[in-house]
């Protein structure tokens, strides 16, 4: 696309977003072992294979029984059955139980059909040190049926388990792999281009000289990518001159990126090269930190972003990250917001939404910073986002805010 300039006005956040979402086409899906899909978004649900449970199975460790031998079973009136099978989980065995008698049974295993109720050890006179020959029951099962797992219990074979649009982290692959599910279709992840811009910037270690920085920006931004699903192809980053920038953004292009993320060269000075040189178009957005954000809707996406690394942060939550879960056509874009209490005073910014790093105590929330878009290293401790709206010109301790959080 041409580079354009955003109207003299500032506009909202919402408006920014709307325009970046609206751009967003979604990544071709493909079908993957369940082993090989941690961190991918679901494109078709994700049905169950088998009943689960498969089989009625008993909830505890103890004995099968007729809940007719022991429904007045006590301490005072104890009863004592004759125990005629041992079954393990993973048994296939089926014993038949006569009146007055039992099977010891172990959690998970599959529950005879001749009885009808579980005794636990803790509920017989011997418990498991005692439970070969004879049984003395000292305490009543609350009701028929009592620690029996019934088979279709959870659900039945063919039921959705996992709805298209989630995320698959580890819990949703056991549940997966529970289930007898052994594929799953997955979006693509994301190509994801990183480009840092600045001449005051130097590899982490390397010498400084006097007006120099340690390049954090692309550590920061390859880790938020990865952390949402997205593969970097490209992290680079490049001097103020332009040659560098366009070398790298050909570069991105060659390897296929559907999203260039740059850092720096925004904003209204002299040497802004993203802004000379990337085809985006720039906006004034009203938030705290973020205000000078540029967008590119076209193929791959670009995302200019600002260079002060709380910037960068915030810009990427509010804006990048829908973004890239949007392409992987997932459920839900948004981090979870909850109200919170503060603890610490702080002033906001007129007319801006302020995204304040904080760290998360007990029964609230600090600011983690003395709040500059520089405080890179601040930037580590902070667990969420305190979230002050545009009408708010300070925080007093005890009042409560919006608080997404990220971690």
């Amino acid at each position: 696309m041409d580079q354009q300039t955003g109207d003299a006005g500032v506009i909202t956040v919402e408006q920014h977003r709307e325009r970046v979402l609206a751009a967003v086409r979604p990544l071709e899906s493909a079908t993957m072992p369940v082993d090989a899909a941690l961190g991918r978004v679901l494109r078709a649900p994700v049905r169950s294979a088998v009943d689960l449970p498969l089989f009625d199975n008993s909830a505890m460790d103890g004995f099968a029984v007729l809940f007719a031998d022991v429904a007045g079973a006590s301490a005072e009136s104890p009863v004592v059955l004759d125990v005629v099978a041992d079954l393990p989980a993973g048994t296939s065995r089926n014993p038949v139980l006569a009146p007055g008698q039992a099977a010891r049974i172990m959690t998970g295993a599959p529950f005879p059909s001749a009885a009808d109720t579980v005794v636990p050890f803790e509920d017989t006179a011997g418990g498991l040190a005692d439970s070969l020959r004879r049984v003395t029951v000292v305490a009543a099962p609350r009701a028929q049926g009592a620690h029996i797992r019934p088979r279709a219990e959870e659900c039945r074979a063919g039921d959705e388990i996992l709805p298209a649009g989630t995320r698959l982290g580890g819990r949703q692959l056991a549940a997966a792999a529970a289930a007898g599910v052994t594929e799953v279709t997955v979006s693509r992840m994301p190509r994801v281009a990183v480009i840092s811009t600045g001449d005051e910037l130097q590899p982490p270690g390397a010498p400084l000289r006097h007006g120099q920085i340690p390049e954090s920006n692309s550590a920061l931004l390859a880790g938020l990518c990865g952390e949402n699903g997205a593969e970097v192809v490209l992290r680079t980053w490049v001097g103020d001159d332009g040659d560098g920038l366009r070398a790298a953004l050909a570069d991105a292009t060659a390897l296929g990126a559907d999203v260039v993320i740059t850092s720096g060269g925004v904003s209204a000075g002299a040497y802004e090269v993203v802004k000379n040189a990337a085809p985006m178009r720039f906006d004034k957005v009203a938030m705290q930190p973020g205000k000078p954000q540029g967008f590119g809707d076209g193929t791959p996406l670009m995302f200019g972003l600002p260079g002060n690394p709380v910037s960068v942060a915030v810009s990427f939550e509010v804006f990048v990250r829908p973004a890239l879960l949007a392409m992987q056509g997932a459920m839900v874009l948004d981090r979870l917001i909850l109200p919170m209490r503060v603890h610490e005073a702080w002033r906001t910014p007129a007319g801006r939404r302020q995204y304040r790093p904080v760290v998360i105590e007990r029964d609230g929330v600090r600011p983690a910073s003395s709040g500059g878009s520089h405080l890179a290293a601040s930037l580590g401790r902070a667990d969420a986002y305190a979230i002050v709206p545009v009408e708010v010109d300070s925080v007093a301790v005890g009042d409560i805010v919006d608080v997404m959080l990220v971690s």
